[in-house]
């Protein structure tokens, strides 16, 4: 048996690796193209770019792994089946079971692959890349190119009139590549919601407990009803008490794509306490982490291809429908992802059920061709 586990996964592991170095090549191409738009913007040059898409590839084997996968399976059970390779292991005592749970184990393993990837690799090299293009071409914006809203509840320090709950709403314009930020803006409101400072700083640092603002304007209104004549300030220096810390700000200016499963986890558990809508980074935090598991689908849809017979067609056409299988996974998974917004769903039902779709469908067609076939 060790020797049939050899042959299968030797051949499954070289196929995926195959097709994942294929695609992160096209895939480098075509990001190194669309960045020869943007060398000479200040100090930003060819070598520049060719580095920063080599550091956005990890971020491109996580998103590709669970197709490069079933690509690679489907191609290496297919071509198994047309040699006769896999009737004569199924002869030797290679049952449908014993197949499946040996693909189970691979695909857990590329299942782990991609979690380690998705949550350490591929944030790690993002920041880099993201860093290295900041540092060369300017500062990052939240959003793409639009500011960050942040919102935090506390409670007003000893003495600090009116006393109870305050409200910030934070608006935050740039974040340098070295974690300073630029144009911020906070309104503070008590607890019943009047408006009692507006805060404009040129810069701020983000500390744990405080930000520290600099080149301040602060604006205060009369705590008794709001109606009082505004107190304007100018200081150099200001901190300003908060619960954000770097961490929660640097996942309101990052893509949610880019983002570790730890770190949307926070944003989300932010955002809910300080009742904001967190429908999208639930759902995203939902696909993160069952993401992974694709590979274990992707196994399971692969391995009905080995029990097809030669005349249903060559390796080419089977690897064909793979792709077809892979890019028809990539539509749902978005569509059940806008659809979970739209309709309102539970958020993991709404990561979960790509995934649980293609399971059902490949144990079906699995189950089909070892009773008929």
């Amino acid at each position: 048996m060790r020797t049939v586990h050899r042959l299968l996964y030797a051949d499954v592991l070289g196929a995926v690796t195959f097709v994942a170095v294929s695609f992160l090549s096209l895939f480098f191409f075509i990001d190194f193209v669309d960045e020869l738009d943007d060398i000479g913007r200040g100090a930003y040059r060819v070598h520049h770019a060719a580095l920063y898409c080599l550091l956005e590839l990890p971020g491109r084997l996580y998103e590709l792994l669970p197709i490069a996968v079933l690509i690679g399976t489907i191609y290496a059970m297919a071509r198994l089946a047309q040699s006769s390779e896999f009737t004569i292991l199924r002869t030797g005592g290679l049952g449908p079971g014993r197949a499946l749970s040996l693909l189970a184990k691979l695909g857990l393993a590329f299942a782990v692959l991609t979690f380690v990837v998705g949550d350490y690799v591929g944030p790690y090299f993002d920041a880099k890349a993201q860093t290295l293009r900041a540092t060369l071409r300017g500062s990052l914006s939240g959003g793409g190119g639009n500011s960050a809203w942040l919102k935090d509840r506390r409670t007003a320090a000893p003495g600090e009139l009116p006393a109870g709950e305050r409200t910030d709403s934070i608006n935050v314009g740039n974040v340098r590549a070295d974690g300073l930020l630029d144009d911020v803006r906070i309104y503070e409101f008590s607890d019943d919601g009047q408006l009692l400072a507006r805060v404009a700083a040129e810069h701020a640092v983000v500390e744990d407990g405080a930000w520290r603002l600099k080149k301040v304007r602060l604006t205060r209104w009369q705590a008794a009803g709001g109606d009082g004549l505004p107190v304007d300030e100018r200081r150099d220096e200001l901190r300003w008490p908060t619960r954000l810390t770097p961490s929660v700000v640097g996942a309101a200016v990052s893509p949610l794509k880019s983002m570790s499963t730890v770190d949307l986890y926070r944003y989300m558990s932010h955002l809910s306490q300080n009742e904001q809508a967190a429908q999208r980074q639930e759902i995203q935090f939902w696909k993160k982490a069952l993401y992974p598991l694709a590979c274990l689908v992707m196994v399971g849809l692969a391995l009905p291809f080995a029990y097809l017979h030669a005349r249903a067609g060559g390796v080419s056409v089977k690897v064909f429908g793979g792709i077809l299988l892979g890019i028809s996974f990539v539509l749902l998974n978005n569509v059940s992802t806008h659809l979970g917004l739209l309709r309102d769903w539970t958020p993991w039902v709404a990561a979960a059920a790509p995934g649980a779709f293609y399971l059902l469908l490949s144990m079906a067609a699995f189950s089909w061709l070892v009773r008929y076939r």
